[in-house]
């Protein structure tokens, strides 16, 4: 990639002179989610330019196909005369120069994926990521870029780019800026702060149940924390951008702005609230891991092609775990709560297969083509999930050994500082760091966690911090068929069967409509037919497959009605409970309590 974009730039060195690229939207039909974009590339001598529309976009690591939202595709030359082009693959338009000339382009975008956050136009706003709309040629990578809209004239534009002379005009250093800095224009909600000489900004679209006030309190507390990780800001300015839905749910950080998406009636319990600002501080930390520096297979983006990189774990789940510090030492959550939502991603490792079977090198890898669902979850892991556990792991390993000295944290602030854009860094770089600031050997305990399942004792990681995963003494033990399933009105269907459960070893899986236990019809709820039921009996289970009525013989497995918890354990030494400050940045709860 790297030798092909030096290519480009011997290429564009044959243009008559160095000159921005401007493009323009046009939002014509806004209620039928349509938009009219032209670009005009400068003067060039090439045979040919081939133009290209994104096939993916960053932060979500999956091909998106961007280009099937194209149509009435026109190139001219810098005097308006029709130019001769042919489509040569999904994304990558070829136009036919026959002497030097700017090179004019027009086309439609449809854009109705909000969900995507890729692309999204309706009577209301217009959700711009580049990736989605603008076009680029390899040879104009590098140049000056704008960006001028053509929108209603009650909409407000908002973008991390710097103002181009208007409101609704941006200007970037290239292309690779551009598309690293999504446009929010419509009908919002702005305001306005700064905290400690940076300049932040709260863009809204969408009503919902959400508080703008407590929003402001907290980002503003949240901001403040970079240092406790970091040792500067990669930014001067920084947007949030929320969009509150009718459904679509997500994030995605960019450059120096970040995209959230809830559903309008998902910001007012403080479950949900807490769910909302996460997320955000999620996003912040990418501000620096993913976009300040980032493994070696992401850079530069190729934007037609599958970036594959072994560290996505690093990029994602790392992120995911320091999103709680963030959370806690900033005081928007409680330890409590920290202690809660910890609590939920390790029992959701322990309920899946999968962590058996892949590594966090290998989900990282195939993270482009993981296919969630059941099959998912017995055989496979996520980046996220299984990240943020490892992360927290060599965390604690790092602190415990070094009687809190060093932490994770000193890995990130070591990647930042020798890593930074346009370098990359690879696994053997991270173990190097991990050996210069402890002085020992990671390798092994690599090849244990990270190029092989994780497999990790719970009970004595948390022990070291004065912690306990411990059931709840009024627990009951219920009988359990290891599966789930959703009610569909009539019937129950099966949506995850535990591979080597009872219900796997009894042949059922995911979609079987289970009509009867014992010849006795299910209810709404399998829990609660199971309630006459104890681990180690027999039943006959009546299911319908193919439309089929068919029947099993299921050995009844044992589970419990509550799950795990982790809390503080009341015997936690004097020496455990300074680890946990040293980890979290608050005190141990015995001591938080008294």
């Amino acid at each position: 990639m790297k030798k092909f974009l030096a290519l480009s730039v011997l290429a564009a060195l044959s243009h008559s002179a160095w000159a921005d690229v401007n493009y323009s939207l046009t939002v014509t039909q806004p209620e039928h989610h349509l938009g009219n974009v032209s670009v005009e590339f400068p003067q060039t001598a090439q045979a040919h330019l081939d133009v290209k529309l994104p096939a993916w976009r960053t932060g979500r690591y999956e091909i998106l196909n961007l280009a099937n939202g194209v149509r009435f595709f026109e190139a001219k030359d810098e005097n308006g005369k029709a130019l001769k082009w042919k489509k040569v693959d999904a994304s990558t338009w070829r136009v036919h120069l026959n002497e030097p000339t700017e090179v004019n382009i027009d086309y439609q975008v449809y854009a109705n994926e909000l969900g995507k956050r890729a692309r999204h136009i309706d009577d209301s706003h217009a959700f711009i990521d580049a990736s989605g709309f603008f076009m680029f040629s390899e040879s104009f990578r590098q140049e000056p870029v704008t960006v001028k809209l053509d929108v209603p004239a009650a909409w407000r534009s908002v973008s991390g780019m710097d103002n181009a002379g208007s409101k609704h005009s941006f200007k970037a250093a290239d292309y690779d800026v551009l598309v690293d800095s999504p446009i929010e224009t419509g009908v919002n909600e702005l305001r306005k702060f700064a905290v400690d000489g940076r300049d932040y900004e709260l863009v809204i679209w969408g009503e919902g149940n959400y508080d703008v006030e407590q929003m402001l309190t907290d980002l503003k507390k949240l901001v403040a924390t970079g240092n406790i990780i970091w040792d500067a800001y990669p930014y001067q300015r920084y947007v949030f951008m929320v969009h509150a839905t009718s459904g679509a749910g997500g994030a995605t950080e960019h450059l120096n702005s970040t995209i959230i998406q809830r559903p309008r009636d998902r910001f007012g319990s403080r479950k949900d609230y807490l769910a909302f600002i996460s997320t955000a501080a999620h996003e912040f930390i990418h501000t620096w891991n993913v976009k300040a520096y980032r493994p070696e297979g992401l850079v530069p983006y190729d934007y037609t092609h599958i970036n594959y990189d072994k560290l996505l774990w690093i990029a994602e789940g790392s992120t995911s775990y320091f999103e709680d510090h963030l959370m806690v030492r900033s005081g928007i959550a409680t330890t409590d709560e920290f202690l809660d939502v910890l609590t939920k991603t390790v029992n959701r490792h322990l309920s899946s297969p999968g962590r058996e079977v892949q590594s966090a090198t290998a989900t990282s890898f195939d993270k482009w083509i993981n296919q969630g669902g059941d099959h998912a979850r017995n055989y496979s892991t996520n980046i996220y999930s299984e990240g943020a556990l490892i992360s927290m792991a060599l965390d604690i390993d790092l602190l415990e050994k070094s009687q809190g000295k060093q932490s994770y944290r000193d890995v990130h602030r070591a990647l930042y500082n020798q890593y930074k854009m346009p370098h990359g860094f690879t696994a053997t770089d991270v173990k190097t760091i991990l050996k210069q600031l402890t002085g020992r050997d990671y390798g092994k305990w690599w090849a244990n966690n990270v190029d092989a399942p994780a497999d990790i004792d719970f009970e004595a990681l948390f022990k070291k911090v004065g912690l306990v995963l411990t059931r709840p003494q009024d627990a009951k033990a219920v009988a359990s068929v290891d599966a789930m399933a959703k009610n569909t009105g009539e019937l129950l269907v099966l949506t995850h069967v535990r591979r080597d459960g009872a219900a796997w070893q009894a042949g059922l899986t995911t979609d079987d409509k289970i009509v009867a236990i014992n010849k006795k019809h299910v209810g709404k709820d399998l829990e609660l037919s199971l309630e006459t039921f104890k681990a180690g009996d027999k039943v006959i289970i009546d299911f319908i497959r193919r439309d089929a009525l068919q029947s099993t013989t299921l050995t009844l497995a044992q589970s419990f009605d509550k799950d795990k918890k982790l809390v503080a354990d009341k015997n936690a030494t004097a020496e455990q409970m300074a680890l946990f400050k040293a980890w979290m940045g608050v005190e141990h709860p015995n001591l938080a309590k008294k």
